[in-house]
């Protein structure tokens, strides 16, 4: 082969890779072993308003106004050129006189030209510049929307301890003995609520919920406001691994506690001691949660009308349809268990 041939081939070849370089749409560059451009696509000067006789057989590094030479940038290829690996979404910043500060992400591997022999990178780059931009603002507004919830939280946490203490107050000053009943139930309610509004914070919507932890925090916050210190009665959570949606939290919170409060008002006549438990179990199918104790009985408890047909007992039963769910109330040996069996929805 002449070198008239040899020379008509190469121009041939180049001709040809510089047509398949610019039908890519994003910016595209092919640097040689010393990570001098060999090629250049359309968009690339377009995107970098730059000219081809700034570019082409000139070092990387030398490009516009220095703003490639990036040693560490210089240190990858030179790794992709030497152990044949590749390169995906490499980020750098650029400072271009021309567009200002960007952000890029660069995909780079190695080729092998077997016609001359040579080894060439070919590197893509893409402007995501304004991606972060809208990234940082989704950061920002959910950082500023965390900070909301909470700030929203702590205000209806306040509001209903206030509540609860005003309810109180009316409840000792009041002489009838069922009003006194009723508006201390009420002060229980709003106690009630203001616990599993306090564990869940501050859960986003369709959040998961760590049972176990989730069920502990709540039984310690109750121990401690609704057991006297005198009171030789405690409560154990025994729940295995699993987790359910805020939504049921706030539900499974709702009952676990109204269980809880029931268990302490009646299962432990007479300051007797005793332990409530407050179990969960999950399989594949459905959640269980059973709040029980080791008091007195069925069989006396039911006797009282805040069992049978009270306030709590409609709240566990109305949260228990919600969910789709059915209460099961058992004697046990001793004490008294209620079961909420809940099917888990695909």
């Amino acid at each position: 082969m002449t070198s008239e041939n040899s020379t008509g081939n190469a121009a041939g070849r180049r001709t040809l890779a510089q047509e398949i370089v610019d039908t890519v749409r994003e910016p595209l560059i092919v640097l040689d072993a010393q990570l001098r451009v060999l090629i250049a696509s359309r968009s690339f000067y377009s995107a970098f308003r730059i000219a081809p006789s700034e570019v082409e057989g000139r070092a990387l590094s030398t490009l516009g106004n220095g703003q490639w030479n990036i040693p560490a940038l210089s240190k990858l290829f030179e790794d992709i050129l030497a152990h044949d690996t590749t390169v995906e979404n490499y980020e750098i910043e650029l400072d271009s006189p021309a567009l200002g500060h960007r952000v890029m992400l660069l995909n780079a591997r190695k080729v092998f030209d077997e016609s001359n022999v040579s080894t060439n990178l070919l590197v893509a780059i893409e402007d995501v510049t304004e991606r972060r931009v809208l990234d940082n603002e989704k950061d920002e507004l959910l950082h500023q929307k965390e900070l909301l919830l909470r700030e929203i939280n702590h205000r209806v946490n306040n509001s209903l301890q206030i509540i609860a203490s005003i309810i109180l107050l009316k409840a000792r000053t009041v002489q009838s003995e069922d009003t006194r009943r009723h508006l201390k139930e009420a002060h229980e309610r709003v106690l009630a609520v203001a616990t599993v509004q306090e564990q869940l914070q501050p859960a986003a919507f369709g959040a998961r919920i760590a049972v176990e932890s989730y069920l502990t925090r709540l039984c310690d916050s109750l121990a401690a406001s609704m057991i006297p210190e005198d009171q030789p009665v405690t409560i154990k959570v025994e729940a295995s691994d699993g987790d359910v949606t805020s939504e049921e939290a706030v539900s499974m919170g709702l009952i676990a506690t109204e269980l809880v409060i029931n268990a302490l008002k009646y299962a432990f006549p007479d300051n007797a001691r005793g332990t409530v438990f407050v179990r969960y179990e999950s399989s594949a199918t459905l959640w269980r949660l059973a709040v029980s104790d080791d008091g007195i009985g069925i069989s006396t408890k039911m006797t009282e009308p805040p069992v049978r047909s009270g306030l709590g007992t409609s709240i566990v039963e109305a949260l228990a349809r919600q969910l789709g769910g059915r209460v099961t109330l058992s004697a046990e040996s001793p004490g008294t268990m209620v079961t909420i069996a809940v099917p888990k929805t695909a």
